[in-house]
């Protein structure tokens, strides 16, 4: 037996379930939920570039996931199952594998999911993963990023830029632990579940930063958004360190928090949808153009950039 199917019988087919047939075919055979629209989505994660090469593989492996069901949550979907591709070095040891398995293992329990199949090869210049989430929804009511209507406000679930926070404690730039920070960027959660269907009018997940995403929205819906940097909940950790570290938790990334449109009126269900999980309205959809930050002041905040960039 080669080490490509070696690997995958002994770390991935235990993470199997019905469709993905043991992992000995070339395909999964898949039966959507009755009455449910399939909701897809995929997310890659380098070596070097989504997480440092001695980052725990059980948390790489979790991270990949919830980048992913992230994505189901900002559509309103429910989870089913993921398609996984990874690309490693031959020279890999098998220790980080098993501990690569456990982590998806851990996740799948918690989220209520199987691996259906995927594919393996060698690479030449680190880790390479992708995960295709496959999730689903009542049909017409999946959430998309561009149905804002001016007048709509601007609303987040929990709190905005500990991940880039955190990233920059583990690059060094940080004195001092901020160990719950860097448990954030390396371990999002994902705000699935919400029953937001008829509550917001459109969603996105803070994947690339809070103003960079905030953007797709606005111009999806030919709107501007205007927000207040000082509305923008943080926690505690993250508002220790000031305001000279506003632009990182504005442009940072790597949140996965949700942001929503929200019609008028609609705040109230909006909170008992959230239950525990706070909400925060940090600003409002107009006619216009862009996004605009303002300052307790009322005065426009300028950023080098507006969020993470692929290229």
């Amino acid at each position: 037996m080669t080490q490509e199917f070696s690997r995958i019988e002994t770390y991935f087919a235990p993470l199997a379930g019905e469709a993905g047939l043991g992992l000995r075919d070339d395909a999964a055979v898949f039966a959507p939920p009755p009455g449910r629209e399939l909701v897809l989505t995929t997310d890659q994660m380098l070596e070097g570039v989504h997480f440092l090469s001695g980052d725990d593989p059980a948390l790489i492996a979790r991270k990949l996931l919830r980048r992913n069901l992230s994505d189901l949550a900002a559509m309103g979907a429910a989870p089913l199952g993921y398609l996984l591709t990874t690309a490693l070095p031959p020279e890999l040891p098998e220790a980080w594998l098993a501990r690569f398995a456990e982590g998806l293992a851990t996740d799948q329990e918690i989220f209520g999911i199987k691996l259906f199949g995927g594919d393996s090869s060698s690479s030449k210049h680190g880790i390479a993963l992708t995960a295709t989430l496959l999730g689903s929804v009542a049909p017409g009511m999946a959430l998309r990023r561009n149905g804002a209507s001016a007048g709509d406000g601007i609303w987040v679930t929990g709190t905005i830029g500990d991940a880039a926070l955190g990233l920059e404690a583990r690059r060094g730039h940080l004195a001092g632990a901020h160990q719950y920070l860097v448990k954030r960027s390396m371990l999002p959660t994902p705000r699935i579940g919400l029953a937001l269907a008829g509550i917001a009018a459109a969603a996105i997940d803070v994947s690339d930063g809070l103003v960079q995403d905030l953007g797709h929205m606005a111009r999806g819906a030919g709107l501007s958004a205007v927000i207040r940097a000082d509305m923008v909940p943080s926690s505690p950790e993250a508002a220790a360190l000031g305001e000279a570290f506003l632009e990182t938790r504005l442009t940072g990334g790597d949140d996965y928090e949700l942001i929503l449109a929200v019609p008028p009126g609609h705040g109230e269900a909006l909170k008992e949808a959230c239950g525990a999980l706070t909400v925060t309205r940090i600003g409002v959809f107009q006619p216009g153009e862009g996004v605009h930050v303002l300052s307790s002041a009322e005065t426009v905040l300028e950023f080098k950039q507006a969020g993470w960039s692929h290229f």
